[in-house]
């Protein structure tokens, strides 16, 4: 099969850069596991929340230049950065993922222990605060559903209380979430999602929540509302007598489950090619240049392209393996670099071209989380890292095909 381009992964990063292509009119396939970060995903995409010395960042843009020369923001270069952060919105919006206005500054948004957690793009479902210490409510009844335990209460409680809000906790009962609970061992917020899929359970919740709001100015419920798109969401504030605020719970996250299919199905629309519940088994390389892959699914059918993009993240969805006590990349074989404060990363040049032997390939590009030079957890910047490089990835590609 031959294509323009083969993205290898299909979580954020693969996706995006893919859905970019295909706006641009190139042919493109993604090789997808199934399953990406984005199932962990709390609910919005993270630009820089500090810098690796741990100095809280309230400014991106002007935090760059403090980070090292190797870091991915620092190679796509600040007036591109400001450009991709700008155009990110809009993408997302085609793909009817809903975010709200974007700033190029940190805000706060809820985390799942209730603390306040700096944020550059939340979804259209959760709050978003100007200051840590304060939320604009005196009053909060926060529910959960009568057996799920994966939405923390309790901390969540405490932390609200600790700025001022007087919170009051309770328990609903509904007979459908009621008969999932009977049948499963486990009720996960994906099940839970699943009955307010429709709009006549979101009633039968209503007529609860709202007798129970009238003495309180917001009511917090954990984000089980959406998982195929953000109308049920959006019916049921528009159903509510008070404001609602959402709070993400532990995974697997109903927001980012929601994200990757709305990411397929634009990407699918566009006419790419989703090779999903698949994995890249090897590769040709030849004179420094991928000639074609191989795939599990695909047999034999080897997959040609111009351009090859790796989104195949870090050791959580296998993009670096340990192998006799060695860290490796295990499809190409690119070089792996490893810093103290980094953690590892495959060698790339300053056009995100991997390196193997030491030697570029000239038509292959690494994006996302299998980079060196930055920690995601630490500085926050995992999505605006994974969304960034595909822009710029896909940038470089477009480009080279309208120069040729």
């Amino acid at each position: 099969m031959k294509f323009d381009v083969v993205v290898i992964g299909g979580g954020l990063s693969g996706l995006v850069c893919g859905i970019r292509l295909q706006e641009a009119g190139l042919r493109c396939a993604v090789v997808s596991m199934g399953q990406s970060e984005l199932h962990y995903s709390s609910g919005s995409f993270d630009l820089l929340s500090q810098l690796p010395d741990g100095t809280p960042v309230t400014d991106p843009v002007e935090a760059l230049d403090q980070l090292e020369e190797d870091h991915p923001y620092r190679r796509i270069g600040k007036l591109r950065f400001e450009h991709y952060a700008e155009e990110i919105p809009p993408m997302l919006y085609r793909c009817n993922i809903l975010v709200q206005d974007a700033l190029l500054e940190n805000r706060y948004r809820i985390t799942s222990q209730g603390q306040m957690k700096p944020t550059w793009l939340p979804f259209a479902d959760f709050q978003l605060f100007n200051n840590p210490h304060q939320m604009p409510w005196k009053k909060a009844l926060i529910l959960n559903f009568e057996g799920f335990t994966d939405f923390y209460v309790q901390p969540i409680t405490e932390a609200m209380l600790s700025r001022g809000v007087q919170c009051h906790t309770d328990i609903v009962a509904l007979p459908s979430v009621e008969k999932l609970r009977q049948r499963l061992t486990e009720l996960a917020s994906v099940n839970v999602a699943s009955v307010f899929e429709y709009t006549d359970q979101i009633d039968e919740l209503v007529k609860v929540i709202n007798p129970m709001s009238k003495d309180y100015d917001v009511v917090v419920l954990p984000a089980v509302f959406g998982l195929t798109s953000s109308a049920s969401y959006q019916y049921l504030c528009s159903r509510m007598d008070k404001e609602l605020c959402l709070v993400p719970t532990m995974p697997p996250s109903v927001p980012g489950l929601r994200t990757q299919r709305q990411l397929c199905e634009r990407f699918c629309r566009l006419g790419g090619t989703l090779l999903n519940g698949d994995t890249v088994e090897r590769a040709i390389v030849e004179n420094h240049e991928v000639k074609g892959i191989f795939t599990v699914n695909q047999g034999e059918v080897e997959l040609t392209a111009t351009h090859f993009v790796l989104a195949t993240g870090s050791f959580f969805s296998h993009g670096l393996v340990t192998e006799d006590d060695e860290v490796k990349e295990p499809i190409f074989g690119i070089d792996v670099q490893q810093k103290a404060h980094t953690g590892f990363g495959v060698k790339t040049d300053a056009q995100f071209h991997p390196m193997i032997g030491g030697q570029r390939i000239k038509n292959l590009y690494a994006i996302g989380s299998i980079l060196p030079g930055f920690d995601p957890m630490r500085e926050g910047c995992s999505g605006g890292v994974a969304l960034l490089t595909a822009f710029a990835v896909s940038n470089r590609i477009i480009n080279q095909t309208v120069e040729s």
